[in-house]
């Protein structure tokens, strides 16, 4: 169990480096919008999403209307849908661990762990970091909040950690699965999302990709039945 958690920890040091950082630039960012310094842990506790929570501080500190809000959470978050279908979730069988599995399955999360073989996985090693990451991501929101307080002016600029996290997480996906085809499907799918529909990008193109994704194992599975068949 030791040995475990221990190395669960030591998974969530690549994402870290990522986090905490952003969890600096969230704090940050709610003190330059005039908001309460509270506010930074409250949301990476009750939402513990990096990309939307920096959209609300700007929502928030703009009185956006409810409906808005709910429309953008929905659509920035949609992609965690997906996610549920390869992360090991069955792994852990406690209610509540689940639970909380199932709150903290961000995108770094979700990364780190599909890079480790299927034989190395469980239950405390994927819950141990998790709970590390929502720990780089808390703390990096204080020390923001902290900062924030003693610079006399505001900084700018942060919001790019959020993109260079998930950049470096890409390349370290790429290396140890070595899916150029995949690679090329969600270029492909971000590049004609951003063309034929700027405004919801994102969304569009996480729908194109997923069906590019199906339509590859469709045929990947087709191959080896039409061999068999042949043979």
């Amino acid at each position: 169990m030791r040995q475990e958690i221990s190395l669960g920890i030591r998974d969530s040091c690549s994402a870290g480096l990522g986090i905490f950082p952003l969890g600096i630039a969230l704090g940050l960012l709610v003190l330059q919008a005039g908001l309460p310094w509270w506010l930074a842990p409250a949301l990476s506790l009750s939402a513990f999403a990096g990309s939307l929570e920096l959209l609300l501080v700007g929502m928030v500190a703009g009185v956006t209307p409810l409906a808005a809000v709910a429309v953008t959470v929905l659509m920035v978050n949609f992609r965690h849908v997906f996610y549920a279908f390869s992360f090991p979730l069955h792994l852990v069988r406690h209610p509540v661990a689940k639970a909380y599995a199932v709150y903290a399955m961000i995108d770094e999360a979700y990364a780190v762990n599909t890079s480790l073989p299927e034989s190395q996985r469980s239950a405390p090693r994927l819950l141990a970091m998790q709970i590390a990451s929502q720990t780089y991501w808390v703390g990096g929101g204080l020390v923001g909040v902290a900062v924030g307080a003693a610079l006399p002016a505001p900084l700018k600029g942060l919001e790019f950690a959020l993109c260079a996290l998930f950049t470096v997480l890409t390349l370290d996906a790429f290396r140890s699965r070595k899916e150029l085809p995949s690679v090329l499907l969600a270029g492909a799918s971000v590049t004609v999302a951003l063309v034929l529909t700027p405004g919801v990008a994102l969304f569009t193109a996480l729908l194109m990709f997923v069906g590019l994704l199906l339509a590859r194992h469709a045929l990947t599975a087709r191959r080896p039945a039409e061999e068999t068949a042949h043979a």
